[in-house]
């Protein structure tokens, strides 16, 4: 069965692992988002490829040539992203602090994907600051991206096990699995309150 489909403007800066979780899952009919945009800014980055493999339109808006002024770069970005038809923006390993700026123009229709069970461990380092404080589960959130770092409404959060022996690649490889699991998820139920079967193992979803 297929269903309308929201278009979703993807933003990385690496890799994009979970950029290629949301682009897997988007290929199912019954999925309700659609991927517009895989948008970079890093021109090098890996999962600009990924995109273009897919067969996804993809774009690197390099941070650099703006030097710190973080607003144009913004601004940029959002030019872009309102070309391209989004309305919705999932954040998938986006490694810039965004200003006020983005937040307000797409307040309420951000996601964030965040490697630890916040409010705990907010911002880097989140596998070894958990490590440290030798807490016995870990995790991950999806949740909408505000202006304050890390502290917007929580979407949906899944739970691991921290293990006797567990190095920061450990815990990492294991709260990355289920990052994978987790955003496709958050998305549909975010787009879609009444998507049945959004419940997964390990995986708990907040209204």
């Amino acid at each position: 069965m297929s269903v309308e489909k929201t278009p979703v403007a993807l933003l990385l800066s690496g890799r994009g692992s979970n950029a290629t979780a949301l682009i897997h899952a988007c290929e199912a009919p019954d999925f309700p988002a659609r991927i517009c945009l895989v948008l970079s800014n890093n021109p090098q980055a890996p999962g600009l490829d990924v995109a273009r493999k897919a067969g996804l339109p993809a774009k690197a808006i390099d941070h650099r040539p703006f030097g710190k002024d973080r607003a144009a770069h913004e601004q940029a970005i959002h030019a872009c992203l309102e070309e391209s038809g989004a309305q919705a923006v999932c954040l998938a390993g986006y490694m810039r602090l965004l200003t006020p700026f983005l937040t307000t123009a797409w307040a309420g229709r951000m996601l964030n994907i965040h490697p630890s069970l916040l409010p705990s461990f907010p911002g880097l380092h989140t596998h070894e600051r958990a490590l440290e404080a030798g807490v016995r589960i870990h995790g991950c959130t999806v949740h909408l991206v505000t202006e304050g770092m890390d502290e917007g409404p929580i979407l949906g959060q899944a739970a691991v096990p921290v293990l006797p022996g567990d190095m920061p690649d450990d815990l990492a490889a294991r709260v990355l699995h289920e990052e994978h699991q987790l955003y496709p998820l958050a998305l549909r139920r975010f787009l879609d309150k009444g998507a049945p079967s959004c419940q997964a193992q390990s995986v708990l979803l907040v209204a």
